[in-house]
């Protein structure tokens, strides 16, 4: 009777660790639209080539929030050859089990709503995260078909990790 009781205490003592251990092991670490959901803020830099003004310096700051479904708002403020231009940002956003996506952004003018231009980006989240890097893949004026090269960087911080 005594043996029968160590064992069944030591079985169940065993399967509870290994539960515990299951249940660490397949903690689920990859990445998904509700791990990056949240308010992030932004910093961006580096040289737009405008078709009419030639290279210009360009660098922003912003926020946003990304939801739980991949869809994100928020403004942000650029300097664009020393020329500053507020602008009132919608998109969606992709993100892969890998921790890399693509935000689609469209900026419109916050007064009058007009749209100014749409961009691409392809983003890194990193810091378990809380962070992303990304470059502009592409930039588009409202016509659709006027391209904008640039060399655009950005760092972004999620704001309430």
């Amino acid at each position: 009777m005594k043996t029968n009781i160590v064992r069944t205490v030591w079985v169940a003592a065993l399967a509870a660790s290994v539960a515990v251990v299951a249940l660490a092991g397949g903690r689920d670490d990859r990445c998904s639209d509700p791990r990056v959901a949240g308010t992030w803020g932004y910093s961006e830099s580096g040289t737009l080539y405008h078709p009419v003004a030639g290279p210009l310096s360009y660098a922003s700051v912003g926020s946003y929030t990304l939801d739980h479904h991949g869809n994100l708002s928020g403004t942000r403020t650029a300097s664009m050859g020393g020329t500053i231009a507020v602008a009132r940002i919608e998109g969606t956003s992709t993100v892969d089990a890998d921790c890399t996506g693509t935000l689609t952004l469209s900026f419109y003018d916050p007064t009058t709503g007009n749209l100014l231009n749409t961009a691409t980006k392809f983003i890194v989240y990193v810091d378990n995260a809380t962070a992303a890097r990304s470059i502009i893949t592409s930039i588009l004026l409202p016509d659709g078909t006027t391209h904008l090269p640039a060399v655009l960087v950005t760092d972004a911080r999620k704001l309430f990790p």
